[in-house]
């Protein structure tokens, strides 16, 4: 059964809007949710159904039925395997592998992470997207957040909003940096390429920071922090700054080899046909309680791999 709230609308809201009350009364559920329910008939006032736009005199009996969404029907459970990296009542975090892709969509109907996770948990047909708070490329791996109830979930999109989700990247770059900084720079659709993000004027303001993690011949192993979270933004930030994501399709430049490479080096660097991009770190208030959830993830094995490589060709240079 779907829980059942009941308030009495304090003198305080007398003349608000009904939804706008309501936002008030129920914090833990988003305005247009609370809209959708009071249209659909679920939020009654002294008994009666009322509309949105409706005023509120103060002293009403509220009742509201808080129904969740009904399974998409267009997004089928898919029985995937998935690496759950934290869990409990309230959310997921899903370390995503690469080559996953979060929603379907045009090309992708099937065979995403919102279909692995209507099938891990059922219940999070009830919420909206299964859950998933933000995404990631499909070719990006790493952490993502996913809110197992409604409540829930407008915690953590309102989080998400006020900036107050840490999110952390480890990132594979072609050059080799001297040191960390900060791309403070718009990001709007690209005016020729539509498949493409730029840097331009009228774009949405969009922040990152990176920091040397390694550095090697040719490359740069950097540890990044998103202030925003515009599509591509470290793609296109760090490509901006003229350090390209190693693999990276849409961004990236031809990659020249170190030098004198080993056969292994080589061959990894030439099969190396995603961007070297990992959401290694997630940090926020729990959505019951505040308390502190900090879930980190290491890079996966082919980007691992890479790295050792790089490593050890470096330090038979320097050793």
């Amino acid at each position: 059964m779907p829980p059942t709230h009941k308030k009495v609308v304090p003198d305080s809201l007398r003349g608000e809007r009904l939804d706008l009350a309501l936002v008030g009364l129920f914090p833990d559920y988003s305005r247009m949710r609370l809209k959708q329910w009071i249209e659909g008939g679920q939020v009654r006032i002294d008994g009666a159904v009322r509309r949105p736009r409706d005023r509120v005199f103060g002293g009403e009996q509220v009742e509201l039925i808080a129904e969740p969404d009904s399974p998409p029907a267009t997004v089928a459970a898919q029985a995937i395997a998935l690496d759950i990296a934290y869990e409990d009542e309230a959310l997921l975090v899903v370390n995503k592998p690469a080559g996953l892709v979060v929603h379907p969509g045009a090309g992708n109907p099937d065979r995403t992470l919102q279909n692995a996770l209507l099938s891990y948990d059922p219940a999070l047909g009830g919420v909206p997207r299964a859950g998933i708070i933000h995404r990631l490329d499909k070719d990006t791996s790493g952490l993502l957040v996913v809110a197992r109830d409604l409540q829930s979930h407008t915690a953590l999109v309102r989080a998400l909003a006020a900036r107050d989700v840490a999110r952390e990247y480890f990132a594979l770059t072609v050059g080799e940096m001297t040191g960390g900084g900060q791309v403070d720079a718009p990001i709007g659709r690209h005016p020729v390429d539509r498949l493409r993000m730029a840097v331009r004027a009228d774009g949405r303001p969009a922040v990152t920071h990176y920091r040397l993690a390694a550095k090697f011949h040719g490359y740069t192993f950097v540890r990044v922090k998103l202030e925003t979270g515009r599509t591509h933004q470290i793609r296109v930030h760090l490509a901006h700054a003229g350090y390209p994501i190693v693999g990276d399709p849409l961004y990236g430049r031809r990659r020249a080899l170190p030098p004198a490479p080993t056969a292994e080096l080589a061959a990894l660097l030439a099969g190396f046909k995603r961007q070297a991009l990992h959401a290694t770190r997630l940090a926020f208030a729990h959505p019951r309680g505040g308390r502190d959830v900090v879930v980190e993830a290491p890079v996966p094995a082919d980007f691992a791999a890479l790295l050792a490589a790089l490593a050890a060709h470096r330090d038979s240079f320097t050793g």
